[in-house]
């Protein structure tokens, strides 16, 4: 059976003007200063999540019944556009219709966004600043849990009719425990929308895991 495994990563170090090594991730004791809130020192610390990204579209290809499809068209599939260049975009369909697709676009930032199911992008980093002190290894650790979990069957997306805007949500369910969030989503589509609903009607516990393929089994 096939298993998904981190490649190997040689961790890039970063300084400061002083020379002292950068540890993103422990930055700040307590809040960090205002003026961390503006500034992106070393975006390029989170080039390592490509590869992660690039791991598992390989792990997705070899595992299961999927049609992988790649072209920076597929970033089209994203609800809003990429805040940065795209350089590179890969669709995972799932051979049986009734599964959440996913796709991954890599951008020149660099970092990843992911359109996952029908009504949801995350983005891995959420938040490049100083302040929010992220790093790529944080970053990988989400990306690697989100995607699994979908292929998994343990991803769900709802959508919440109200007077302005829908609320659409999702939950991933993680062995220790769900996580779950949405957003008051604008400038969506009454006909997406709809479509959407129509969809997600039909799975109410949430999208199927996917197939394995025969040489994964």
């Amino acid at each position: 059976m096939s298993s998904y495994a981190r490649p190997s990563i040689d961790t890039p170090v970063f300084r400061a003007a002083d020379g002292q090594v950068i540890e993103y991730g422990n930055r700040w004791g307590g809040s960090p200063p205002e003026d961390a809130y503006s500034v992106e020192t070393h975006p390029e610390r989170f080039a390592p999540v490509h590869a992660v990204a690039e791991a598992l579209i390989v792990h997705l290809r070899d595992t299961y019944d999927v049609a992988v499809e790649e072209g920076e068209e597929m970033a089209a599939d994203l609800l809003h556009p990429a805040f940065h260049d795209v350089v590179r975009a890969v669709r995972i369909r799932p051979d049986d219709p009734a599964c959440a697709s996913l796709t991954l676009v890599f951008t020149a930032y660099p970092g990843v966004y992911m359109h996952a199911g029908l009504l949801n992008d995350f983005h891995y980093p959420v938040c490049g600043c100083d302040a929010c002190d992220s790093n790529w290894q944080g970053e990988a650790d989400r990306l690697e849990r989100q995607v699994l979990a979908i292929a998994a069957g343990h991803y769900r997306e709802t959508i919440e009719r109200r007077e302005l805007d829908p609320w659409v949500g999702y939950s991933f369910t993680f062995t220790d425990g769900a996580r779950s969030g949405g957003s008051r989503e604008q400038g969506i589509s009454l006909e997406l929308l709809n479509a959407a609903e129509s969809i997600l009607q039909k799975a109410p516990e949430g999208w199927p895991a996917w197939a394995r393929s025969a040489s994964a089994s």
